[in-house]
């Protein structure tokens, strides 16, 4: 009897396979698709995750926020009751004073963000986002101006409501694309605002402006600009990670005196990364499976093309069956050329989701990883092997009589 080498089969796979290679191309696409959106999917979703800790790691491990709603339930995670989504509550200077005045080991740093349009004697008046806080609020969320391009404004601009501004790193460049900021003026509702500092670049946002577009002044200029003052959220630093809980209990007691639990929510930026982790994790993955559906439509159209590659090769099966080859090597040569076929189908896949990731980092966090390439190939094997058995094993069993009558 024949027996052939694994090494001969695999030869006599590659040769059948690329003896119809439209048909090949053809039979590959679906697994092609399927990988591709697996591996731009896991980019997209592992690139998000990277990116927002990174941002919560500039924070801290020991910032605590304030905000208007009810944005966690019991449970910790994000909440889905309406007061989460109707709130309108604004703080209060009043509010601001209390926390100040009763919480120990903390700095406190209240948020006040408005639109404002903007214009210099180097560029024509511009829609700004500004953000109107406190001395405190620079140091204690990590912005930090470019070596040699100012400050951040100090506790006796902060208490006169000084026109001094810092600008982000691309507002900067925006307002005065030829020039340094630093020490210009700017003109924002009326006001003339003097540039004492420039921030680092921070890099993009999602769901908003970046920081580096932003505008930071003094709160009261902001309460000046809206003729309001109300305050959107307070970030709180503690002095030690330890005292984290404490803080949060305390801030709880002082807003529970003027407003409804559901009205406010004070949540640490562990938590609020955990949460958000969660959430990208869980839709990554609902996703992935959507895009993995593909690869299941791809491997039946393997199975299928085997199928008819059986029918077409029917007499050669017999032929060889006939001069003693084993049934077993027909069964393993068959279901090598269905792996082989989604294998080729997931290396291009591979190969596109790369550069698929590569053109969307461009805009947007994604990044690729070795380990998805990995799982990606390995499924689109086990894609090859799961639907190449049937098909193999229907080879494996024809009749010889039986295959050398077939017309």
């Amino acid at each position: 009897m024949l027996k052939p080498s694994l090494d001969d089969l695999i030869k006599s796979s590659f040769r059948s396979i690329l003896k119809n290679k439209g048909r090949t191309a053809l039979t590959s696409l679906g697994i092609i698709i399927g990988v591709t959106s697996v591996i731009l999917l896991t980019s997209i979703g592992n690139g998000l995750q990277i990116y927002i800790n990174k941002q919560f790691e500039s924070l801290g491990a020991n910032t605590v926020f304030v905000t208007p709603g009810k944005i966690f339930n019991d449970q910790g995670r994000f909440s889905n009751s309406p007061s989460s989504r109707l709130v309108t509550t604004s703080f209060t200077k009043k509010d601001l004073n209390d926390l100040r005045r009763n919480l120990k080991n903390s700095t406190v740093s209240p948020n006040s963000q408005t639109i404002v349009d903007v214009s210099t004697s180097f560029a024509n008046k511009k829609s700004v986002t500004t953000l109107g806080s406190n001395y405190l609020y620079g140091s204690s969320n990590n912005l930090i101006p470019i070596a040699n391009s100012g400050r951040w404004f100090t506790k006796k601009e902060d208490d006169k409501n000084s026109n001094v501004v810092v600008l982000g790193y691309n507002l900067a460049i925006d307002l005065f694309p030829k020039t340094s900021a630093l020490g210009k003026k700017i003109i924002a509702k009326g006001k003339t605002l003097k540039v004492i500092g420039v921030l680092d670049k921070k890099g993009g946002s999602l769901g908003g402006p970046a920081l580096d577009d932003y505008l930071f002044v003094p709160i009261g200029l902001v309460f000046e600009f809206t003729g309001t003052e109300n305050i959107n959220a307070f970030n709180i630093k503690a002095d030690k990670q330890q005292n984290i809980e404490a803080i949060k209990s305390e801030i709880k007691k002082i807003l529970l005196k003027k407003y409804d639990s559901d009205a406010f929510s004070v949540f640490d930026s562990s938590q609020l990364l955990s949460s958000i982790n969660s959430i990208i994790g869980t839709l990554t993955i609902a996703l992935t499976g959507i895009a993995a559906i593909s690869l299941v439509v791809g491997g039946i159209g393997i199975m299928n093309i085997m199928l008819v590659t059986i029918t077409e090769r029917t007499r050669e099966i017999g032929l060889r069956k006939a001069i003693g080859a084993y049934p077993r090597a027909i069964l393993i040569q068959f279901l090598i050329e269905a792996i082989i076929l989604s294998s080729i189908g997931g290396a291009v896949g591979i190969i596109l989701g790369s550069l698929g990731t590569w053109g969307i980092a461009q805009f947007f966090p994604a990044q690729i990883t070795i380990g998805s390439i990995s799982i990606a190939f390995g499924v689109s094997f086990a894609v090859g092997v799961i639907f190449g058995v049937a098909p193999a094993k229907k080879a494996s069993m024809l009749s010889p009589i039986e295959a050398l009558r077939y017309e």
